[in-house]
Formats: structure tokens, sequence, C-alpha cells
């Protein structure tokens, strides 16, 4: 008999987009369930969410798209975006991205779906990459210490100011220079941070910075509108007042500059952007920061060190700054918590690939053609306000809108922000029929003007645009690494051999608890290199980005929606940033109130270690709520420091489900308290995974919440970076929401400050989240939190036997996570929890979160991509390693003679002639039969983490360091 027909419908839904994002089948998600006590999903939220907050009636964001109806969908907006050629500067330049770190790197998911590299043995690749930015840093800057790469220029400016306060010897200032020719979206931002910190700001003219008794200087070179300065000077006259002097530099033309650490400046920051990163539209962009080797401790950020392993061979780890939040808390130098990795790596690349020759050729075309440019203008009568410049001149005219409306004419920006003046600046993407279009739009069609016979001109009697002594005269990226690979078959090569050194979720699953390593669909991942969101400079006139303002309010309506909030903000940039923008509003509306002497934040001791160290950032005081036995806040506590704090209460940050991974029944409560005491809720959406479509912040009683868009909605951790945190509010934190001083974003409140450079943070990234929900629907993101929390169950039941689960909530149910205890194995054994997480590694598993909330413990969230054989899988690693844990206990293994405390094991060991363990090799490459079809090598044995910190070396190790070793 023939098989029975199907629906229309039926056939439509064998398409749909929600059974490929979410991992286990029907069947599946049916013996999963019994498994766990379940007659159907709806049954297991009955069992695990509080009937309080639990709703049935889900999201309103509609019903799913397939991948091909989403992705046309958003063509066609992409398609409203007007992609005109930009030269309007102000930190943001056109580049040329190489295909081959296009293609293999921004979109390869080895690199792009992998974590931020706290397991460093499997993560060697991406480790080497951020030593090349670091050395690109330092080579470029002139300084002793880089980081691997901040959020953007302007909140690295913010950050240099913080380290000047915090290093000054000028103790008794309280003011901050910004030069008048800073980037004015860099201003905002400092400016923002002052005031949140009660600094003040002083405003003035380079060369008047030592006459402000101030604790530190924020100077731009070359300045905003092209002048290049010798600073010198001026750096040493406020360093004799005992101030912190910070530079923000551009990039390429530190290639031919001298650089501003010869100058004497303190601190050098500035954004790689133009080093092969598309501008889009604002983001996500890697910022370099670098500064004298005796500020190390006040360096915000991650540094990536040089150590050895087990072996004694090199080895790279995170040092010094490595989860500082979690242990200094509201103490730690930032709240920075993610990098832009993946952006500094393109950055790297992008060096390496070029070299110290190929970067000097590109940013001497561009000098070259700046300096065409100028010498036609001038000879048709035109006064530039500058006689130096890099790659951007400011022209005084009085007809300036006419000028700019021949610019709209031909499909070109020009910078028009500045009082009779227009500003114009090139990149390597400029050629000669660009530079003979700016002629005819300033000079007419019959202008005369030969780029050829200008070219010929300069050559002939050379330039004076860079100073003979600003002239860079130091050699750059002598490091052999930047010498090696300029042919394609090399680089391809290179990338390849660093991404076969990372494990990434493209090769097994990633179990972070509270992270939420989810699929990262490839339909989801398409549009971002898309050139209608691409190619858009920040600052292009809104006329030109109505794409972009489709899909972003379009967003902000579905987020508005799963949030159960009134408002969004696109602009945080990550989610620290977004913790920091939700107190701002917090504070600004007690202030509207007369209320702005409360400053007492509540903050549980389960608390993300962000919380404390972004209250911190908005000048409140922390105040610690202790959490009972089962891990929920102590309501007597809470009640107690709420009235002590009585009418200096501000607010309190809180996670939910809390940061035990268990929904607390009593949330409403803690919200009423707050309220009660006229305190505002900052839900920190860290754990959204385990809200969307089954409840919401703002129906619980929260005020303001930020949401990682890393993680719940889809876009990728990039190894560190990008994040995106926007934040959602209550209508009457409304008004506090940031605001931008270039691009109007927030109407009658666009006067408060910004917390990111760029209007929409890192907005070319949206469009990951926009088709996540596009595809997935209202039913789908239901389901989607439902196998999240069916998921992380299946799990906790596997392991219960082996391991002790140490937080539960009702019905003995977890919510998206679940904490497993190795305290009483560790006493029992030795064996600790690095032990265990680095034993994962030879499974082929990046280990779960280690030692946070509770030291001694693994937090695990299997998200909802992972299918039931990936979890089997997972937990049958974690069953073998706890029988492994049974031989040390036994006796069987000695505590430092067994496949645990030598984990990982590299293909060194197994190839050692010399093996003389008291296991086999066998087990130690394969320690289960599943593991042979899919080997992950780590690339290095277990790391020295004591050795890296005594040893501090940032910098790319010379080759004959390695001989050495």
């Amino acid at each position: 008999m023939s098989e029975p027909l199907i629906t229309l419908a039926q056939l439509e839904q064998t398409e749909d987009f929600v059974r490929r994002h979410i991992g286990p089948s029907e069947s599946e998600i049916h013996s999963m369930l019994d498994a766990v006590g379940a007659t159907s999903l709806d049954d297991l939220m009955e069992q695990t969410v509080p009937g309080s907050i639990l709703t049935e009636s889900g999201t309103s964001v509609g019903s799913s798209k397939t991948e091909a109806q989403a992705l046309a969908e958003l063509k066609a907006i992409a398609g409203q975006n007007h992609i005109f050629r930009s030269h309007i500067g102000m930190g943001y330049a056109d580049t040329f991205t190489p295909n081959v770190i296009l293609r293999n790197v921004l979109e390869n998911p080895g690199w792009y779906t992998a974590y931020t590299p706290y397991q460093p043995e499997i993560a060697q690749g991406r480790l080497e990459a951020l030593l090349n930015f670091q050395q690109l840093t330092l080579d470029l800057t002139g300084l002793e210490l880089a980081s691997a790469s901040l959020l953007d220029e302007g909140t690295a400016a913010a950050e240099a100011m913080t380290l000047a306060k915090r290093m000054s010897k000028n103790k008794k200032s309280n003011s901050f220079f910004v030069a008048d020719n800073v980037h004015p979206q860099t201003y905002s931002v400092v400016k923002n941070r002052a005031d949140m910190f009660g600094f003040d700001v002083v405003v003035g003219k380079t060369e008047n910075a030592a006459e402000s008794d101030c604790f530190g200087a924020l100077l731009q070179y070359p300045s905003s509108t092209g002048e290049i300065q010798n600073i010198s000077d001026i750096i040493a006259a406020v360093q004799a007042n005992k101030g912190i002097v910070s530079v923000a530099a551009d990039i390429m033309s530190l290639v031919l500059l001298k650089s501003p650490g010869e100058l004497g400046a303190d601190v050098v920051l500035g954004s790689a952007q133009r080093f092969g990163v598309p501008m889009g539209y604002g983001g996500p962009h890697a910022a370099f920061f670098a500064t004298r080797d005796k500020y190390k401790r006040s360096l915000p950020g991650r540094i990536i060190g040089v150590s050895k392993d087990t072996r004694g061979r090199p080895a790279l780890r995170m040092a010094l700054q490595t989860r500082e939040q979690h242990i200094r808390r509201e103490k730690a130098n930032s709240n920075i918590c993610t990098a832009q990795v993946l952006l500094a790596n393109m950055a790297s690349f992008y060096a390496v690939y070029h070299g110290p020759e190929g970067l000097k050729t590109i940013a001497q075309r561009i000098h070259r053609f700046t300096d065409i440019l100028a010498s036609g203008l001038q000879q048709k009568g035109f006064e530039l306000a500058h006689n130096t410049w890099f790659d951007t001149i400011t022209v005084n005219t009085e007809n300036k809108e006419t000028i700019v409306q021949a610019a709209l004419a031909k499909g070109i920006n020009l910078r028009t922000d500045l009082d009779g003046q227009i500003g114009i600046s090139l990149d390597e993407t400029t050629v000669r029929s660009h530079i003979e279009d700016l002629f005819e739009i300033f000079c007419g069609v019959d202008h005369g003007l030969d780029v050829a016979a200008l070219d010929a001109n300069i050559v002939a009697n050379g330039s004076a645009s860079i100073p003979a002594e600003l002239q860079r005269d130091s050699a750059i990226l002598t490091n052999e690494v930047f010498n090696k690979y300029h042919s394609e078959t090399e680089m391809l090569r290179y990338i390849k051999s660093l991404e076969d050194k990372d494990l990434a979720l493209n090769h097994s699953m990633i179990s972070l608890g509270s992270c939420t390593m989810k699929l990262n669909a490839t339909a989801e991942m398409i549009p971002v290199t898309w050139p209608e969101f691409g190619k858009l400079h920040p600052f292009a006139p809104v006329d030109q980005a109505q794409g972009y303002s489709t899909m972003i309010t379009e967003l902000e309506s579905w987020l508005v929606d799963v949030t159960g909030y009134d408002t969004m903000s696109m602009q945080p940039n990550s989610g620290a940033q977004g913790e920091y923008a939700g107190l701002i509003a917090i504070q600004k509306y007690h202030e509207s109130r007369n209320e702005g002497h409360r400053n007492i934040c509540l903050i549980p001791s389960s608390a993300h270690g962000t919380n404390p160290a972004s209250a911190n950032m908005v000048s409140l005081k922390v105040v610690v709520v202790d959490c009972d036995k089962n891990g929920n806040i102590d309501l007597a506590d809470l009640r107690a420091k709420a009235e002590e704090a009585g009418d200096n209460l501000s607010c309190i940050m809180v996670t939910y489900p809390s940061t035990h991974g268990v929904y607390e029944e009593t949330i409403k409560e803690v919200c009423e308290i707050i309220h009660a005491h006229g305190g505002q809720v900052y839900m920190d959406g860290a754990n959204m995974n385990a809200q969307v479509g089954i409840t919401s912040p703002g129906s619980i009683g929260s005020d303001v919440s930020h949401l990682n868009l890393h993680k719940t909605f889809c876009i990728p951790h990039g190894g560190g970076g990008p994040g995106m945190g926007p934040i959602g509010v209550k209508s009457h934190l409304a008004p506090f929401l940031p605001g931008h001083n270039v691009v109007d974003i927030n109407g009658e409140h666009a006067a408060n400050g910004a917390v990111s450079a760029a209007p929409w943070g890192s907005a070319s990234i949206l469009p990951i989240s926009y088709m996540y929900i596009k595809m997935m629907g209202s039913a789908g993101l239901r389901k989607a939190t439902q196998v999240a929390i069916l998921n992380a169950n299946y799990i906790a039941k596997r392991l219960e036997q082996h391991f002790p689960v140490l937080y539960r909530g009702r019905n003995d149910k977890v919510a998206h996570e679940c904490i497993i205890d190795l305290r009483p194995l560790k006493e029992a054994s030795g064996v600790t929890e690095l032990d265990v997480a680095k034993r994962l590694n030879d499974y082929g598993f990046h280990a779960p979160t280690m030692s946070f909330p509770v030291a001694g413990t693994l937090m695990i969230e299997p998200t909802e991509s992972e299918a039931l054989a990936e979890l089997d899988r997972f937990c049958d690693a974690m069953i073998g390693i706890r029988q492994e844990i049974a031989k040390v206990q036994s006796g069987e293994w000695s505590s430092d003679d067994n496949p645990l405390h030598n984990a990982p094991h590299t293909l060194a060991d197994i190839c050692d002639n010399d093996w003389n363990r008291s296991y086999d090799r066998n087990l130690a490459a394969y320690p289960v039969e599943a593991v042979r079809r899919n080997k992950f090598w780590p690339s290095v044995n277990r790391i020295d983490d004591v050795y890296g910190d005594r040893n501090l070396v940032c910098s790319c190790p010379s080759v004959e360091s390695y001989r050495e070793e």
C-alpha cells in the first residue's frame, strides 16, 4: 500500500527552522521527559517554574519563518540602506577585509563559536592571535604592556580616565582634562563615566592641558579634525604636575607617525577597526589599549601572557586579570567581562597578512592621496584648518551646505558636524576617481586639477604634512609572525593551524553554566557580512540607514514583548555595559525625584561578579545580601538590609533564575520589598534563556534588565567577544536611557550621555538576533526555553547518582543549569575541580563553568541546542571521570600519578618513548570509545598559572626563546 498523503501544512513544517535549532527530536524529548518524571513540556514547566510567574500566553512575535523566508525578508530590509562612500572619519574608516580572513575567520564557526579562553590548553590558537594583537599594539604605541582588546575607543578612553585616577599622584585633584579636538563621541562616553564617578571634566585646547590641575588628561593624535601636533612637551608638563596622560590614536597613522609612547604618553588607546574590520554601522570593533609596565595591575580587561606547560614548553594563558570581577568584585579595575576577541583576531591577522611593509604601503598611499587632495583644494583657493595631516583634512568654507548637497548627489558623505567647516577623511579603499569626485564637488566640473600632476609635484618637492620630528623612525612588527605569511596559501594554513588548536561549538558541546553556548545558526550569521549592513558609517545621515532603522525597531519591539518592559536601548555593546547603563538610568531616575542621595545597592552573595563592579562604576555602595542553605536569597536578611538602607536604598541587582540555577519562589516578594523602600529592581539578563516565553522580568516586577544577545539570542561568543547587552526598562526609566551627541537616537532625551561610542552599539551583529527571533517565532521561542530546562534536568538526573547536585528548586527540579558539587570527592580523593575540568578535555569537551558561583563546583548548562546523543556523551564522560576518581580514592592510582592529575594529555605525551605512568596511554588519550571517532588533541599540557604571573611576558616570544625552551 502507498503511504497516506500528508497535508501541505505538514509538508511545510518539515522545513521549519525550530526543529533544526532545538537539538532533541520529538521522540528524544518524550524519552527525557520520562526520565525526569514529567508527562509533557508544559507539565515540566508547572513542576519547575513558580505558578505566580509562569505564563501560558508566551510571546507575541509572530509565527516562525523558514530560513529562506527570513533571509529574503531581511535582504529586502537591508536593501533600504543606501551605501554612500564615506569620508566622515571620526574614528571610523572603510577598509578591505582580506578575503582569506573574511572566509576563514569572520565567517568560520571554528573562530566565532569558541568561548573565552578560560581553559587555555584548548584555546592556544586564539590566544596566539591575541598575543599577536598585543604585540601589534605594543609596536605601534611604543609602550610596554597591552591588553587583548577592549570594547571600543570611547569606552577605552573612559577606562584610561579611571586608570589615571587610581594611579595619579595628584590625589587632591578631582579633574580630568579632555582636549577639545578629541572625537565628540569619545568625549560623551568619558563625560558620562566621569559624571557617575563624580569627576570634573575640563575641556580645553591641547596646549592648555598643563594649566588644569588634573589627575589625568586625554589627548587625540592626530586630532579629530586631522591635525598632527607634537604633544611631547604638553605630555611632560601634565606629568610634571603629577597627572597621567592618555592619548587616543589612529592605528593606521601610527604606521607612519612617531609613537605616542616615544612622545611620553602613559596610556595609548584607540580603535583597531580599520585593520580589516567592516565599519558595520558602528561595531563590533576591537579597541587597543597599552600602558606602562608599572601600571599593569590597573590595566582594564584581559592580558594574554606567555607561561609554560608541565612539559616545559611555552604556552599561552590569560594573565593577571582573569575574571577579576569575581575575585575583587566592587574593587575590580573595571566591570569589563568580555572583550572583542573575534575582531582583535581579525585585526591581528590583517597585520600578519600585510606585514610591516604592506602596512607602510597602505598608510603611505592613504597619506599621499590626502596630500593630493589638500594640494588641489589649496590651489583652488580653499583654506584648510591645519597644515598637518595624515588622512584627514578640514576645510574652512562659507558655502558648506552647497558642497554637502553636491556630495550627497554623488553618493558621498562628508563630515558635517563642524561649524563653518567640512571634514574629509580618506582610507585604504580610496582610489584616484574618488579624489577627482571630491575636486568636482568642491571646485565644480571644470576644476582643471589633475591628480597625476599633483602627485608628481609632491614627489618632486616632498611633503611637509607630517612634521619631520614626528615621522616614525623606529621599526615595527619585527617579530617573525608578521614577516612570514604574506601569500594566501601561507596565510590560509597559518589561520587553519591556529583554528585546529581550539575547541569550539563546531566540535562539541560547551556546557558553560550562565554562559549559554547555544547554536549560532548559519542562516543567522549570513547577513552579518552583507555589504548593506557592513559598509555603513555609524554617523551617516539616518535617511541612508532606513534598513537598519527598520530592523532595529522591529527587533526592539520583539525584545519589549519578550521581556515585559516598555522600551529598549540597543547602545550597550556588552552585558557589562548594559549593567552600567541600567544603573545609570536608575540613579538618574532617583535624581529626577530629588532622591539623588539613594546610593546603596543590595547584591545577593551569589551574584555575577560584574554586578558589584558595575555598581561601583556609578558610585553605589554595595551591601551583600546572604543566601540560605538552598542558595536562595535570604528574605529575612534582605528585609533587614533594605530597612537599614531606608531612604538611601537605590536598587537591588538580582539574577533570575538565580545564579545557582534555581527558580526562586520568592522573586516577586523580593521585588516588592525593594519597591516598598523606594528602590528599583535590576534583573541581570544572564539567565534569560530560562525565561523567554514562559515568564518575563517585567511581569515578575523588575524595572530594568540587560539582555545578553550573545547568549540567549544567538550572537556567538567569538572566543571572548563580541557581545551585545541592550537594556529594557519600564516607562518611568525610559527618559534616562543613553543618548548620543552625534546622532539623535533618543528624541527629547538626546542630551543623555553615551555609554558606548556608536549610537546603536555593535549594530552589525543585530541581524543575528533578528534572524533568530524571526525564524523561531513565538511558539519556537517558548519551546526553546522549555527544552533548555528539560536538557538541564536530564543531565542533573543522570549525574545525581554520581555527583551531588548542589541546589534544586520546587519538586527537586533545576532551571536551565545545574551545579554539581565536587568538594566531597576532593576531600576524599584529592582530585580537584581543576583536574576534572582538564580531564574533560581528553574526552573532547570544554569544561563547564568552574568554581562559580560556588568554589569547588561545576555549573553545567546544556542549552536547547544539544541533541540527546551529545547530552549522553557528556554525561558518559562525567560518569567515566567519576569512575577514575574512585580508583584514586581506592589507592589503585596515586594522587600524583593518575589520568586526572596529568590531564590534559597531548600527542607529545602519548608518543613519549619514556612513558612510565601507572595507567595505559590508550586510557589517557581514548578514555571512551566514542573519543576515537573524533579526537580533539589539546596542543599543550596543563599550564603553570603561577609561573606565568610571576614571569609576566605579554608579547610575542622571539624564535630564540622557543629554541631555548
